[in-house]
């Protein structure tokens, strides 16, 4: 075994280590450890909780923006007038109500009317342009979509109108609301847990967006046993929250831990690792919830006297590398990390509820870790046809085992959910999900994340489809064949994006109209940083081979004809010494 999985592994003196501290917080857990209880019909959802912590305190502080305060009682008054809105424009149970907004109170505030009344929040990621846009708008079908007008241009991109039998922007939303009912919907205390409450969109190998369903019951679950056992904020804290609120680390994890203790939620209107922590204190924060790139960010700007005056105790997220763990609590004097790993659609996670370092935490509910297939991203077979687990300390994929106790919720699309199951693993007729990541089993069920598999590689804390990127390369006139891939850029997060192209007989490569072209029709951060001219891209049965090939040469000095993404403006150009530590820091243009 490497030193390194020795390292990794956990052990029992580590965990009685936390006992004293677990017990001080005793009663967060046994409240969670009732609510894990809850049934998928009991009459319980993510509005009742608001509506019942609005009537008990109403003169707490339940959203903080910008150093404004907006407390329980008003901001629940402002729910059902939007609630009211909703009504009058045809929504009802079971409904979606399509969101297209940047971070504010209103975003949020919004999608809690939503569920109040038993509709879908489908929560629209604000950087998609285009076809992509569009598809996400035809997959909610929203009776009612509202656009803040900080999403215009968005809207202007679109080929055609929106799919939605109902467009208010978020204007025509606030007149209307004022002079709307306050009054709580009689219909919220009728939800069940099993109802739908968000769509949350995820992308995935098969190009575009898919919708993923988020429940009240799988949200409850993550309030009980993510936010009361794991994260345990108390009654005065307050959360910072600079990931957007389309992101389930904010709506789940950020909005299910506040709720558990009826704290306060501080919302950031965008993340920006030079303002993060002076926007953190003028909020009144004591946490803050992250991605593994918002700490790289954070660690990455220039060290301050006052970076441990920050009022910050506890943090709460998943992708904290361990390499910078340690560096990151003590720079900052964070008192205890609450890593954990989850993903829109997976039906179990893990928490760091013991406060061990490196780790992201225990699972009770069953998983595997097993053998894979690095060409193919899939769990490895044996000549009996069953998958093998690793031993404690090994790498291999994740899965979880579908129960009733832990459903798969799945997608709008029956054939996209299908494709994410495992079955027959271990015995006939077992089901297994295959989350698509890599981690290591670190005993006392512990794992840690390692990697993300398959043609889906994450930048910037979102998931990038590479045939969405491989479509809109190819779509470039001077380009005849494309191929998409993640490569790892040193002191950075995730997978940078990287096209190997092969370019058409009587044609040049214009790296700035590339650009240009891309820019338009991709998101931010699926915007490839490299494109590598080739000869040629043989589609043949070694394909894949040839792509793990291409992917492992990467950006290395011994790759000829390498372009470098320079912004909108620069376009592509020769790549230059120093680039990828450009690109670390922040400091690329368009990275």
């Amino acid at each position: 075994m490497s030193s390194d999985a020795a390292a990794s592994k956990i052990s029992l003196v580590q965990l009685a280590l936390q006992l004293p501290r677990m017990a001080t917080e005793l009663p967060s857990l046994v409240r969670g450890a009732i609510g894990l209880t809850r049934k998928p019909d009991a009459r319980d959802s993510v509005g009742s909780v608001f509506q019942e912590l609005a009537r008990r305190q109403p003169d707490r502080p339940f959203i903080r923006f910008e150093g404004a305060s907006i407390s329980y009682g008003d901001a629940n008054e402002r729910v059902n007038r939007f609630a009211d809105v909703l009504v009058q424009h045809g929504v009802r149970r079971g409904d979606v109500v399509a969101i297209l907004m940047k971070n504010r109170p209103e975003t949020l505030l919004l999608t809690l009317a939503a569920v109040k009344l038993g509709a879908v929040a489908g929560m629209l990621n604000h950087n998609q342009r285009g076809d992509v846009l569009a598809h996400s708008l035809s997959l909610l079908d929203g009776r009612v979509l509202v656009v803040g007008e900080e999403c215009d241009e968005a809207i202007l991109s679109l080929p055609a109108d929106p799919q939605a039998e109902t467009v208010l922007s978020d204007d025509e939303l606030e007149k209307l609301a004022a002079d709307a009912n306050p009054s709580n919907p009689a219909v919220c205390e009728s939800i069940q847990a099993k109802e739908r409450a968000f769509y949350i969109f995820t992308s995935g190998t098969t190009g575009l967006p898919k919708a993923s369903l988020m429940t009240h019951f799988r949200w409850l679950k993550s309030m009980s046993g993510l936010g009361a056992m794991g994260v345990r904020l108390r009654r005065n804290d307050t959360l910072y929250c600079a990931l957007p609120l389309y992101h389930n680390n904010a709506l789940t994890v950020s909005l299910s831990s506040v709720l558990s203790a009826g704290a306060t939620l501080a919302i950031a209107r965008s993340f920006s690792a030079s303002r993060f922590w002076d926007d953190a204190k003028l909020n009144g924060a004591t946490a803050f919830v992250y991605i593994g790139e918002v700490c790289r960010y954070l660690l990455n700007q220039p060290a301050r006297p006052s970076d441990r005056d920050n009022g910050i105790r506890l943090m709460v997220g998943n992708g904290l590398r361990p390499e910078i763990w340690t560096e990151f609590t003590e720079r900052f004097g964070i008192d205890r990390v609450a890593e954990f790993y989850g993903a829109s659609e997976c039906n179990i996670a893990f928490v760091n509820a013991l406060g061990v370092e490196r780790t992201a935490g225990i699972c009770p509910l069953p998983y595997a870790v097993v053998e894979f297939d690095p060409d193919t991203g899939r769990a490895r077979r044996a000549a009996d046809g069953r998958l093998r687990r690793v031993g404690t300390g090994g790498v291999g994929l994740l899965l979880s085992k579908v129960t009733d106790r832990a459903p798969f919720d799945g997608y709008t699309d029956p054939d996209a959910s299908e494709s994410k199951l495992v079955r027959d693993a271990f015995k006939d007729g077992d089901c297994w999900f295959d989350t698509g990541d890599l981690v290591r089993s670190q005993g006392f069920m512990h794992v840690a994340f390692v990697d993300r598999l398959g043609d889906t590689f994450r930048w910037k804390g979102e998931n990038v489809a590479t045939t969405e990127v491989e479509g809109a390369v190819s779509a470039h006139p001077a380009i005849e064949q494309a191929v998409v891939y993640g490569v790892a850029v040193p002191g950075t997060d995730g997978k940078a994006g990287m096209a190997a192209v092969t370019v058409r007989e009587g044609h040049e490569f214009d790296g700035a109209r590339l650009a240009v072209d891309l820019f338009d029709r991709l998101p931010s951060y699926a915007m490839p940083l490299f494109v590598r001219i080739v000869d040629s891209l043989e589609a043949t049965s070694t394909f894949k081979s040839r792509k793990v090939e291409l992917r492992e040469e990467g950006y290395a000095d011994t790759v000829d004809r390498l372009y470098v993404l320079a912004g909108r403006q620069g376009g592509y150009r020769p790549a230059y010494d120093g680039y990828a530590r450009a690109v670390a820091d922040g400091t690329a243009p368009g990275a």
